[in-house]
């Protein structure tokens, strides 16, 4: 629930996030997921295994890093430049409990799962962005 100055708005993750989300196969070269998200223009790509459940993340810093490596990288797995065991939410987490995740943690993609520990969507930066630019403009 994100509380303002006298008023209370039940907000919860599967509220303001991005579905559906981009997904890739562990396996799958990094060239693909570098394609996938420029093509999509995201800055992240959630990894799966075969059974659909989130194995990792792949953002642009990941895709940066591995760059530096050299091109012989592009045709390695993604899961060798995941970030294994994201920190996930479901989609009833509260917005505040979203946003602190994102201050403690630092970081700028959020996978939202359901029960089954699927992907189901995601939360970006961007997507904390246009929340504040709603809350700002609906209660000026």
């Amino acid at each position: 629930m994100v509380r303002l100055p006298r008023r209370s708005i039940p907000l919860f993750a599967k509220d303001i996030m991005s579905s559906p989300v981009l997904t890739i196969g562990e396996k799958e070269p990094l060239r693909k997921a570098a394609t996938m998200m420029c093509e999509n223009k995201v800055g992240s790509i959630v990894v799966v295994g075969s059974d659909g459940k989130i194995r990792g993340i792949v953002t642009e810093r990941d895709v940066t890093c591995a760059a530096r490596r050299g091109t012989e990288v592009c045709d390695m797995p993604v899961w060798e430049f995941m970030t294994p065991d994201p920190v996930v939410v479901r989609p009833t987490t509260p917005v505040g409990e979203v946003l602190e995740k994102f201050s403690e943690l630092g970081i700028r993609h959020l996978p939202v799962v359901d029960e089954e520990n699927k992907p189901v969507g995601i939360i970006s930066v961007r997507d904390i962005l246009a929340l504040m630019e709603l809350l700002f403009k609906a209660f000026k």
